[in-house]
């Protein structure tokens, strides 16, 4: 699925201009869903935590048993190769990814050895700073690893969310806070999520249930950093009710302003404000 008309493609070690065709409809990946990827953002010049989304698509590979076949630092070096056909100004959705091309003797498993690898670097805007979303419950959940890949990166946890996100639009709300096993807040359909009370900064623990950010753990450290103090914690839909602020944590926009919870209504608070702030100040700083 293309964002954009601005799109290059790594594939079998050449770059190619558009979205380059890179699977047949026989491998495992098309038709039994071995997929993972990994997403990172070019944004006036920088690259922040490519290393880091880089390093985490080759752990969500082997999480889903698919054989990496691109070191960490090579990875970075062929983005950076790539995003020097886009324009400094150009803000670019980076996405490496993985899938497996052939599977053992039953055909479910895939088998090691031959694999799947491109990177697709498309030009897709950052969010308007101004831009919000809303909230609503869903009555779907997170899974746990006992029955799902939760701890890989991977296109197959992905339908559930969309189904999230569906029930969440038919009801008027923009994305949905989304319940673990037990019934406690883990995040929400597209993105890790934050809330503040009395000035104090809390996110749901990491539990293995939900994929536990890069960019979060950026805004935690940040945080932290600036003397805020930073709960990762059990949260309910209770500690939702009785937030002051509200925001969402992902790689696409960074900081995304929450300002409805079904009835509960929020601000675009300071420390809402500040988190974006302190991103920024790091980006730049750490290029």
């Amino acid at each position: 699925m293309a964002l954009s008309n601005t799109i290059r493609t790594y594939f079998k070690d050449t770059w190619h201009q558009g979205d380059y065709p890179v699977m047949n409809a026989a491998d495992h990946g098309a038709w039994l869903g071995s997929t993972v990827f990994d997403g990172a953002r070019f944004v006036d010049g920088l690259t922040p935590d490519l290393d880091a989304h880089c390093a985490r698509v080759n752990r969500s590979a082997k999480a889903l048993m698919i054989e990496p076949t691109i070191t960490d630092e090579n990875m970075v070096e062929l983005v950076h190769e790539g995003l020097r056909g886009f324009d400094k100004g150009t803000a670019v959705y980076i996405r490496p990814m993985y899938w497996a091309i052939n599977g053992d003797s039953t055909g479910i498993m895939p088998e090691p050895g031959e694999t799947g690898f491109a990177i697709s670097l498309e030009a897709v805007p950052m969010a308007p700073a101004d831009a919000s979303t809303t909230l609503t419950r869903t009555r779907f959940r997170r899974p746990v690893l006992e029955n799902a890949v939760c701890n890989a990166k991977a296109g197959c946890l992905y339908p559930n969310n969309a189904r999230m996100i569906a029930e969440a639009k038919s009801k008027g709300f923009g994305n949905a806070l989304v319940a673990d096993a037990m019934g406690n807040v883990a995040e929400s359909a597209t993105a890790n999520v934050f809330m503040v009370r009395d000035g104090e900064v809390f996110t749901p623990i990491a539990n293995g249930t939900f994929l536990s950010g890069i960019t979060r753990a950026r805004h935690i450290k940040n945080l932290r950093e600036d003397g805020f103090t930073v709960h990762e914690t059990v949260l309910t839909f209770d500690d939702f009710d009785r937030a002051d602020e509200v925001f969402l944590s992902g790689n696409m926009n960074k900081v995304t302003p929450v300002t409805a919870f079904d009835d509960k209504t929020y601000e675009v608070g300071p420390i809402t404000k500040r988190a974006r702030e302190l991103y920024w100040d790091w980006a730049h700083s750490d290029s």
